[in-house]
């Protein structure tokens, strides 16, 4: 089968097209035939991790496509099955294995495009409001990175399933009109605004319940000033690097501030399987009315792999980025 690996670790032009064997499912696994699967930055770490060692993996965590067999318990995903799902890797290929119990069924609405959109980003945004957040009805929550494939889908959940006020940072007023159609109350352009000050005036000096931040370091001060007593802030993400030089810890203890740091990722397979089972129970019902939909960017080819890595690097992208594997 056709996969995308690397040459050697290192940056975009190191993915090339490899003949792989198809992998063979165990108990409780799905073969999936690969209709699309989706970039996440989760794909460029790995791609660019110095400590890889040959064979090099086959990139890529979520895909949508059919099921051709069915290791798994049950009739539910016989074959011919649409579904998408969180991989051990694997996901940039003409089939890869998905565990059963992290399996989400596809809407008949929906398209394959759509269902590579959902797993990753939906479920990183359902653990992080909810597992980790705690959002709670009617308060008010900082998305970071808006316009990303995880803020589309936090912007979206934190208004339906908690009637949340949200406030979203993005660097163009684009990514911020969009936000602000998926459900975003307060908008704030983060190169022309200070959104500490934002936050504040629009909290009227309250702060925010919730933030999830994704950008770390360079945001540590500000998102310190934008929380509210008790608050609780979720970092999922460096892309403002990941050391601060000074921490004020009188700060955090003076506002009982609640800090946690989470990769979806290196969690467990028993995790993301009670995680994904929740979700589809939760949220899953909003998909199928058209409530909350996932926000698809651009569909690449496979053979454009690198350019649709380039064009993440880019941060080009106002939600998903799509690898479309076969027809």
């Amino acid at each position: 089968m056709k996969a995308v690996s690397i040459k050697q670790p290192g940056e975009a032009e190191q993915m090339e097209i490899q003949e792989r064997d198809k992998p063979i499912p165990k108990v409780g696994e799905l073969l999936v035939e690969v209709r699309t699967a989706a970039l996440n930055r989760t794909d460029i770490v790995t791609r660019s991790n110095p400590n890889l060692s040959e064979p090099y993996p086959i990139l890529g965590v979520e895909i949508a496509g059919v099921v051709v067999e069915n290791r798994g318990n049950g009739e539910k995903y016989k074959t011919g099955t649409r579904v998408a799902g969180l991989v051990n890797q694997g996901g940039y290929a003409e089939y890869a294995i998905l565990p059963a119990n992290r399996a989400i069924l596809l809407p008949e609405s929906m398209s394959f495009e759509q269902g590579a959109a959902i797993p990753e980003v939906f479920l990183t945004a359902y653990q992080t409001l909810y597992w980790l957040g705690e959002l709670k009805t009617a308060e008010t929550v900082l998305i970071h990175a808006g316009a990303s494939g995880v803020g589309t889908a936090a912007i979206q959940m934190a208004k339906h399933l908690t009637q949340a006020r949200v406030i979203v940072t993005a660097g163009s007023a684009e990514k911020l009109a969009v936000c602000q159609t998926l459900g975003a109350d307060k908008t704030i352009n983060y190169k022309e605004e200070n959104f500490a000050e934002e936050v504040l005036d629009y909290t009227d000096q309250a702060g925010v319940d919730v933030i999830l931040d994704f950008i770390g370091a360079s945001y540590w001060e500000n998102n310190l000033k934008s929380i509210k007593k008790d608050g609780r802030w979720v970092l999922i993400g460096t892309l403002g690097g990941a050391t601060v030089k000074e921490v004020d810890l009188s700060a955090l203890l003076a506002k009982r501030v609640t800090l946690k740091g989470t990769l979806l990722t290196p969690r467990s397979d028993e995790y993301k399987a009670k995680l994904t089972q929740e979700f589809v129970k939760v949220v899953l019902p909003y998909f199928k009315r058209e409530t909350i939909h996932p926000i698809i960017d651009t569909t690449f080819q496979l053979e454009e792999v690198v350019q649709a890595h380039q064009y993440m690097e880019d941060n080009k992208n106002i939600g998903k980025i799509i690898l479309k594997v076969r027809a």
